[in-house]
Order: structure tokens, then C-alpha cells, then sequence
């Protein structure tokens, strides 16, 4: 297998660096990483975390989302909406036995706090939340109908709730968190997202993180990043020189270097965010040929995990789907 990692300089061409995964174990850093206006913030290749290069899932299971939690794994199944643990050391899974619920399971975010699952519930316009033993499905937070229709892709939780893209409407499906708990299931709050972003054709917002007081966000059709407040949904272009992050999906934050999947490309751009996150510079682009349309990563140990959905598989019920690790930056 080999992979490659495409480093890029601040006003130079872009460098290829090619390693076998032997190669790129044993790879050093290159130099100090400098903030967002300086030069080149890539520190190179460095040796992940032991385990295999692939986890294998079932067959038919139409991965999109993925999330860490602990040492392990969590991977739904657009399919019927089940979730796998998946352990990266030893490539086993185990589907979570109650957690089928007959309706895609889209993104994926682990809640420490709650230790629990929340699943954004795609064309559903749900939130859902799962036990991250069982599976079982504790809550269901709904969007309200709206003639476009809802797909609700990607959602992280925070302090203060949990927030979901809607990737038909320029608006965030939002549930309000306090304490350890969970509200009951009801109606999830919308909050419409202002500023900058402009709704277009095609796959709007779609991955999105938090970084400090802000979440991030980014519009697939378009290749551009948001920084959104939460609190009122005002939006601000993050400004990324003239790369645009063409079919974004996934986001994954380290510190202040952001991982974007961009999905039909095959590759995870690194982008150095500045402080503010109202500015950044792509970094580096990680590939590797056992990319198959990945759509999210999961950043563990110094590994970056990501599920293949291979949309256009001719037979999605019958095909095979895997986990790749990439080596990340830093």
C-alpha cells in the first residue's frame, strides 16, 4: 500500500513526498511549524500508533460517519442506521446490538460527557441519540418540515448542545445541553445561518467541528469554510489564500490544524488555522490508494481513520467497505 502526502509551501509549487509505510515510520520532522502568516507549518510524516492499516467492516455496510471515543471506534451504517465499535489495534468490530433503526446514520460524534452516541439523521431532518454500549436509542430531536426538504449530515456536541448541519437549508438543527443530561425527545431547535454563507445548488454545509468559541463548517458545493457563532449563526468566510476545499465533508480538528475530507478527491487537506480561525493555509494534502470516497476521519493517537462510503458502487447491499488509516501531520 502505498501512500503519499502532498506538502504545501506558501508561495511555492507543491512537493510530493512518496514513503512506503516503513519509510514513512521512521520519517523526522522537517522544521518548526509556524502560525498561519508564516512559512511552511508542516512538520512532516510522523510514526503512528500500532495497528493495522485497515479495518475491514461488514459487507453492505455503507459507512459515512465516523468518531472516537476512548481507545475505540464508532463507524454508522447508512444502510439501517446501526453503529460498529471498532477496536484500531486489533481491527475487530462489533456491531452495537440495539442500535438498527431502519433509517440512515449519517454523521457521528461521541459525547464524553453523556457517553453516549449522536447520530444526525439525514433526510429523517433527526438528531438521534444511542447508548454507546447497546445501541439502544435513547432520544430523537426532529427539525421542523420544510418544502426543500431536511438532510441533516453532520453534527458535533459541545458544552452547550449539540449542533447539526442541514445541508439543505441555510440553517443548524441545534439542541440545547446543560449539565449531564438529556432534554426529552422533542423538536430540535433551528438556527439560521447568516453573514457570509449563501445557500446554493447542491450539498451545502456539511462537516462541522467546534474550535474555541466558534464551530466550523464547510460547504461541499462551493469548497468554502465558515467559522460560525453559535449563539447567533452569523458566519464568516475563512479566508484560505486560493485553494478551495472542493467537495469538502468530514472536518477533524488537532489543536489548530484542521483535517477536511474532500470525499471524490480522495484526499484529506490539513489546513493551519490562525488564531482567530477567520484565516488558515492548506498545510498538506494526505492520500493513500486505498481511498475509496472517504467521507469523514477520526483523529486517534497519530493515526487519521477514514470511512469509505464508495458511492457509485454499482451494488452498495453487497460491496465491501473498509476503514483506511492515514498518517497525519502535525
Amino acid at each position: 500500500m502505498s501512500r503519499t502526502l502532498r506538502r504545501l509551501a506558501a508561495g511555492s509549487a507543491l512537493a510530493l513526498v512518496l514513503a512506503t509505510p516503513a519509510a514513512m515510520a521512521t520519517a523526522t520532522a522537517d522544521g518548526p511549524a509556524d502560525g498561519p502568516a508564516g512559512g511552511p507549518a508542516d512538520r512532516g510524516p510522523h510514526r503512528c500508533s500500532a495497528g493495522p492499516d485497515r479495518i475491514d467492516l461488514p459487507q453492505g455496510w455503507q459507512p459515512e460517519g465516523i468518531t472516537t471515543g476512548g481507545r475505540r471506534l464508532y463507524v454508522g451504517s447508512l444502510a439501517d442506521g446501526r453503529i460498529l465499535r471498532a477496536d484500531p489495534r486489533t481491527a475487530r468490530v462489533r456491531v452495537l446490538p440495539r442500535s438498527g433503526t431502519g433509517t440512515a446514520a449519517v454523521g457521528i460524534d461521541h459525547d464524553s460527557r453523556r457517553r453516549v452516541l449522536w447520530v444526525a439523521g439525514g433526510a429523517e431532518g433527526e438528531v438521534r441519540v444511542h447508548s454507546k454500549r447497546s445501541g439502544r436509542l435513547l432520544r430523537t430531536y426532529t427539525m421542523p418540515t420544510d418544502p426543500d426538504g431536511r438532510f441533516v449530515n453532520d453534527l458535533v456536541v459541545t458544552r452547550h448542545g449539540a449542533y447539526a448541519t442541514d445541508s439543505r437549508n441555510a440553517e443548524l438543527a441545534v439542541v440545547p445541553l446543560g449539565g449531564r443530561g438529556l432534554p426529552p425527545s422533542g423538536a430540535a431547535d433551528t438556527r439560521p445561518v447568516t453573514g457570509d454563507f449563501e445557500l446554493v445548488d447542491g450539498f451545502n454545509l456539511n462537516g462541522i467541528v467546534r474550535s474555541g468559541r466558534w464551530l466550523l463548517a464547510v460547504q461541499s458545493a462551493t469548497g468554502d469554510l465558515f467559522r460560525i457563532d453559535p449563539a447567533s449563526g452569523d458566519s464568516t468566510r475563512v479566508d484560505l489564500g486560493d485553494y478551495a476545499l472542493a467537495n469538502g465533508d468530514g472536518l477533524e480538528l488537532d489543536g489548530d490544524l484542521l483535517f477536511v475530507v474532500r470525499n471524490r478527491d480522495n484526499l484529506v487537506a490539513a489546513v493551519r488555522l490562525a488564531e482567530d480561525r477567520a484565516s488558515g493555509r492548506v498545510v498538506a494534502e494526505i492520500t493513500d490508494e486505498d481511498l475509496d470516497v472517504p467521507t469523514t476521519a477520526a483523529h486517534l493517537g497519530k493515526g487519521l481513520y477514514a470511512v469509505n462510503a464508495r458511492f457509485g458502487t454499482p451494488d452498495p447491499a453487497s460491496a465491501d467497505y473498509w476503514i483506511t488509516r492515514l498518517t497525519a501531520v502535525r
